[in-house]
């Protein structure tokens, strides 16, 4: 089967692009976002203007790009066990997994986006992803109906509890692998489903 070409991206982009994400990253480490410039930003990467602007508008839209570009990568990986034939629990336990693992395996990334007040983008974009992906799970909640739990709160706590728990984990250098760590918040989550 042939793809279409519309659907196949240049590797010369991907690695442009790569190159950018990786001197953002830098800059992030040693400045505020509203010092960098798309000068510093082309400097760093070693690509003149014009091939920075022939990928983004502006700062702000880069911003916007990488953001988008961080959810899908999410919503592939937490969509990538629906098809299993294994229980809900344990589909829920590899989601965790896989995310976990994503994102030590981008680390560096995550560290600076999400551990800083510097680039708020990104943690809000992760806190809609994750409050979308558990409002899907609290829809068949039966504890959060017996126990008369508003849908919102539940949300509220699951995601926020998940983004912190994953920022300190990533300030502390991941002292515990994706799997421990996924383990050890699957059993917290579900012993506050139990009963109170």
């Amino acid at each position: 089967m042939k793809d279409h070409p519309k659907s196949r991206v240049d590797p010369r982009v991907i690695r442009t692009r790569q190159l950018i994400k990786e001197a953002l990253i830098d800059l992030l480490q040693e400045m505020e976002i509203s010092k960098i410039t798309v000068n510093k930003l082309a400097e760093r990467a070693t690509i003149n203007r014009v091939t920075f602007y022939l990928h983004y508008r502006d700062i702000h839209d880069m911003l916007e790009k990488m953001a988008q570009e961080m959810v899908e990568d999410i919503e592939k990986i937490m969509t990538s066990t629906e098809n299993l034939s294994d229980s809900s629990e344990d589909i829920e336990w590899l989601k965790l997994v896989d995310l976990l693992e994503y994102i030590a395996d981008n680390a560096k990334f995550y560290k600076v986006v999400l551990g800083s007040r510097r680039t708020p983008i990104f943690t809000e974009r992760l806190l809609n992803t994750l409050s979308d992906k558990i409002t899907e799970r609290t829809e068949s909640d039966s504890f959060l109906i017996t126990k008369d739990i508003p849908k919102d709160i539940a949300i509220w706590y699951g995601s926020s509890a998940l983004i912190g728990t994953i920022v300190k984990w990533l300030h502390r250098d991941m002292p515990y692998t994706p799997q421990f760590l996924a383990k050890k918040l699957y059993i917290l989550f579900k012993s506050s489903n139990k009963e109170v």
